[in-house]
């Protein structure tokens, strides 16, 4: 004859292996490609993109290098340099805003992979910032559960 506590064992151990797998939603936050930004229908009228995000830039460069080496392509309206907030050193990344929208996809299109103080840039156009949105990043801890493999 079972004691309590082993049938109490048992027949936890049948309902959990009954209970569903749970599964994860994630939620993707993606952007249309450059060329089919414009072409693309929305909802809203679509504001023209003159803002370059632009990384691998050198620690030592500033801001006014930056906006000497994109201005030839056009009319620089405001460049940033993203710094760390404990160092004070640059992040390696930062943004070039032109006045329109075509200066900014010429400077992208000549630069992207070019060096600039022994470092090749990339370049793609600054997306949007999401406020208040939330974002959904899984638990590696619980990823096995998930995938239904035993630990």
């Amino acid at each position: 004859m079972m004691s309590n506590a082993n049938a109490l064992m048992l027949l936890a151990r049948r309902a959990l292996t009954n209970i569903q797998t749970p599964v994860l939603s994630f939620r993707c936050f993606c952007s249309q490609s450059s060329s089919s930004y414009s072409s693309a229908p929305s909802s809203s009228p679509s504001a023209p993109n003159n803002k370059l995000f632009v990384a691998g830039l050198s620690w030592s460069l500033d801001e006014r290098s930056l906006k000497d080496a994109f201005s030839s392509f056009g009319e620089v309206t405001e460049v940033r340099i993203m710094y760390d907030k404990d160092s004070g050193r640059s992040r390696g990344f930062g943004f070039v805003n032109f006045t329109n929208e075509d200066d900014a996809q010429t400077a992208k299109d000549a630069m992207d992979g070019k060096a600039l103080l022994g470092r090749p840039l990339r370049i793609s156009f600054a997306l949007d910032k999401v406020r208040g949105g939330p974002v959904v990043v899984p638990r590696l801890s619980n990823i096995n559960n998930v995938l239904g493999r035993r630990s």
